[in-house]
């Protein structure tokens, strides 16, 4: 169905920003709202960010004001930019649908650290 590749995660200092893309095969895109989600160790996953096909936007309080979500469904791909990135941000970041129903990718490392 859809196979979804995230990239765009390193390491940065405090303060620090990355762009995270999402890339998805497939011709169903555009019917799913997405969203990116967290794991930290020894936590659950969890949302941080959705964006629906229309490009309405929901994003979780803890990243409020730092965090971008936005998708391009020419290019089958969603974005999240993140700036003013704390300690706390550090997790494994995914992409899927807002239900989580697609088959999840192996997500990119964000690590924030001086």
């Amino acid at each position: 169905q859809v196979q979804l590749v995230e990239s765009g995660g390193g390491l940065v200092q405090p303060g620090g920003s990355l762009r995270l893309s999402c890339a998805a095969s497939g011709s169903m895109f555009r019917f799913y709202n997405m969203g990116w989600y967290r794991q930290a160790p020894g936590k659950q996953r969890g949302l941080v960010a959705v964006i629906s096909t229309g490009g309405r936007t929901n994003i979780a309080e803890s990243v409020k004001g730092r965090f971008t979500i936005s998708r391009d469904n020419a290019k089958n791909t969603v974005y999240l930019q993140m700036n003013s990135l704390k300690p706390e941000d550090t997790a494994v970041y995914y992409c899927n649908a807002d239900n989580g129903g697609l088959n999840w990718g192996q997500g990119t490392q964000v690590t924030v650290s001086s």
